[in-house]
């Protein structure tokens, strides 16, 4: 039996590395469900990161539940991208003890990103929908 080249075993690190992100951060330009959640829940307006994590779960009817390190992690990477900006809360925030809140809210890009990603889920279930027709026709 022949061993695996180092060339070959850098290639098929590569593609794995490659299939793995695009199963946890989207694919084909898609973003992942906790991205596309979270753009959801900033698409009427700011809010700080709990409230962005509150509305991840109502939204996703419980099927989400970000805890803070996976959501701070998204954001990052959201707003690495430019898909999200940090700005001031509206108004005068309410009193919170501790460290002050930081307020996210879409940008343009960010808000074409959730256009996108709502049109090619809307696709997506129009085609399941049409495929379990088709299904229950044959039945």
């Amino acid at each position: 039996m022949q061993g695996i080249s180092p060339a070959d075993g850098a290639r098929n690190s590569n593609a794995l590395s490659a299939y793995i992100g695009r199963m946890t951060h989207g694919s084909a330009g898609g973003t992942s469900p906790l991205e596309f959640h979270l753009l959801l829940a900033l698409a009427d307006g700011p809010r700080h990161g709990y409230a962005i994590a509150d509305a991840v779960a109502a939204d996703s009817g419980g099927a989400l539940v970000p805890r803070a390190g996976s959501l701070y992690r998204v954001i990052a990477r959201l707003v690495t991208a430019g898909r999200l900006r940090e700005t001031a809360p509206a108004g005068e925030p309410p009193p919170h003890p501790g460290l002050e809140r930081r307020y996210y809210e879409l940008t343009a890009a960010g808000r074409r990103a959730l256009a996108a990603e709502a049109s090619r889920l809307g696709r997506a279930a129009a085609a399941a929908r049409a495929r379990l027709g088709v299904a229950r026709g044959r039945s």
